[in-house]
């Protein structure tokens, strides 16, 4: 094929006419998205004042919601601006949301665990849980994972669907704890000992004074007595307190002359 002068003039014609008609639009294309991606980022200081009466979890949870929502509507606007019609992108997100779903089946059973989540709410933004293997503070919940600060301050991530679908363990919703210490206590006299720890126990500033503490015997053998020793605290202190009843309960025992004495917590 040869080019002459007359057909590079046309097609410099054509390019030109098609640039001058279609830049525009590329343009206000343009345009929308910027201002869907300002108001994305402007959703979540918005939405923190306007729900800043809900639970942290529903709030964290619908913010997100309104983000996704907010970029799938700006991209929609500006397809439609650049000249494609509405009904054809529905169609093809429906298409191709059709072949991600199958794609992403297990994505998707992680979004409808979120909204389970949220819904029934077996725990909260704060909680302590342990389950799907992890232990930790809950930091968020997303629609396909929840966030999880584990006690040594490590970020986990863990899809929805393993927290809903498994057994789930909450240690702060019901508010308070019951501390159970094994205490090896050799030899020594029951009740007097009996006694004397839950005089240890008790004025400790983070035991509560209801329900009270407890002390009782868990077995008898010819080497020792093991007494069950049980406070109760606020469930953010169980630790705290786990381990400072054990130490008092060590110095206690080493002052009374008797046999080496073992113990654990439980």
């Amino acid at each position: 094929m040869t080019f002459n002068a007359q057909t590079v003039t046309s097609l410099s014609d054509t390019l030109i006419n098609l640039a001058s008609q279609n830049l525009p639009k590329v343009i206000w294309a343009i345009v929308i998205l910027l201002v869907t991606r300002w108001i994305a980022d402007a959703i979540r200081p918005i939405g923190f004042r306007i729900l800043k009466y809900a639970e942290p979890t529903l709030q964290k949870f619908l913010i997100q919601v309104a983000s996704i929502m907010v970029w799938i509507a700006g991209t929609v606007a500006a397809l439609n601006a650049i000249g494609i019609q509405t009904t054809t992108v529905i169609t093809i997100i429906g298409a191709a949301g059709l072949a991600i779903g199958l794609a992403l089946q297990n994505s998707l059973s992680h979004f409808a665990a979120g909204v389970m989540l949220v819904s029934f709410r077996p725990f909260e933004v704060g909680d302590s849980i342990e389950g799907a293997g992890v232990a930790g503070m809950v930091d968020s919940i997303g629609l396909f994972s929840t966030t999880i600060v584990s006690p040594d301050n490590v970020r986990i991530t863990v899809p929805n669907s393993n927290l809903f679908s498994g057994t789930l363990k909450n240690n702060t919703i019901m508010g308070t704890r019951r501390v159970d210490l094994q205490i090896n206590i050799g030899h020594r006299e029951i009740d007097s000992t009996m006694t004397h720890l839950l005089s240890l126990v008790q004025p400790h500033p983070l035991v509560l004074r209801e329900p009270r503490p407890t002390c009782h015997v868990e077995s008898i053998t010819p080497d020792a007595t093991i007494l069950y020793l049980r406070p109760w605290c606020a469930a953010i202190h169980h630790e705290q307190v786990r381990s400072e009843i054990l130490q008092l309960v060590q110095e206690a025992l080493q002052s009374i002359p008797a046999k080496q004495v073992a113990q654990s917590g439980t």
